[in-house]
């Protein structure tokens, strides 16, 4: 387990940007760390990814493979972004056809505007953040840090960046991620923390609890007989269960991640029958109905 044990940080003799910070951070969980500008939550993630030595205290438990994502990315080089992408996974040590096909696997499913050959110098502040996710993701990582992973990013490739986290959670992967926004924070991660004058608190509010702010994504397969295929949908952010109702699929999920499950589901082929709150009262579990993951 990753720990942090009274960290604090300071640059030369100025002002100490964390105070005691204390944090532990299970295998397979989505943490936010919110917090303004200037607040600390920067200087905690690469203390957390390794990039930074805390000044005061020590971190524990840090896993092998650490994919980290800055909140600037400088995309300077004339390097097509693939050409790049295959570089960085060679020099984590996959084979270079390995690595050409994860990373042209990543770019694909983020969509990257101008395509694979596009030189890293031309991309635009989004589509440069696709790049940097797919190089944290070239090598699935134990831990994933991200600073303001959704910023600049277009609505589709949110929706795509959530399945992404969930599917490093499912895999037993730990996911941090920093968003300045204590709402959207809190929505979008197990645990949710704010920094404060340096010193990091739990985040009131955190996640719902079942039925409260979840709403069910009813799903069918199409017709025709043909099963569509089915991901570990617990894995995905904000699920909170799965359950069967006759040959349909019930996800339950916190409003805030309905989307990305709704995206998730169309792209493998599920048709969409209904989204609605709760029924007060209804239980599928209770009746033995609960779905395989």
């Amino acid at each position: 387990m990753l720990r942090c044990e009274s960290v604090g940080k300071r640059y030369g003799r100025g002002r100490w940007v964390l105070v005691d910070v204390d944090l532990q951070v299970p295998p397979g969980a989505v943490v936010a760390v919110a917090g303004g500008n200037g607040s600390g939550k920067s200087t905690l993630l690469r203390i957390l990814a390794g990039v930074s030595r805390p000044t005061s205290g020590r971190v524990s438990g840090r896993p092998p493979r650490v994919g980290y994502v800055p909140d600037r990315f400088t995309a300077h080089d004339r390097l097509p972004a693939l050409a790049y992408l295959t570089h960085m996974g060679r020099v984590r040590g996959m084979p270079g056809d390995r690595a050409r096909a994860r990373a042209h696997h990543l770019l694909d499913r983020l969509a990257l505007v101008g395509g694979e050959q596009a030189p890293l110098r031309t991309l635009s502040k989004g589509n440069a953040q696709k790049v940097a996710l797919a190089q944290a993701l070239l090598v699935v990582p134990d831990l994933l840090v991200l600073d303001e992973p959704w910023s600049g990013l277009d609505v589709a490739a949110h929706a795509v960046l959530a399945e992404l986290l969930g599917e490093v959670a499912g895999q037993g992967g730990t996911v941090v991620f920093t968003d300045h926004r204590e709402a959207v924070a809190a929505q979008r991660a197990d645990h949710a923390y704010v920094v404060r004058d340096g010193r990091l608190a739990p985040q009131d509010g955190g996640r719902p609890p079942d039925g409260a702010g979840t709403v069910e994504v009813v799903l069918s397969p199409p017709a025709g007989g043909v099963r569509p295929a089915a991901p570990d949908w617990r894995a995905l952010p904000g699920v909170t269960d799965t359950a069967r109702r006759g040959e349909a699929l019930v996800v339950r999920v916190g409003r805030g991640h309905s989307d990305a499950v709704l995206l998730t589901a169309l792209r493998l082929g599920w048709s969409v029958d209904g989204v609605g709150p709760v029924p007060p009262g209804r239980d599928d579990r209770a009746n033995g109905r609960r779905a395989a993951r």
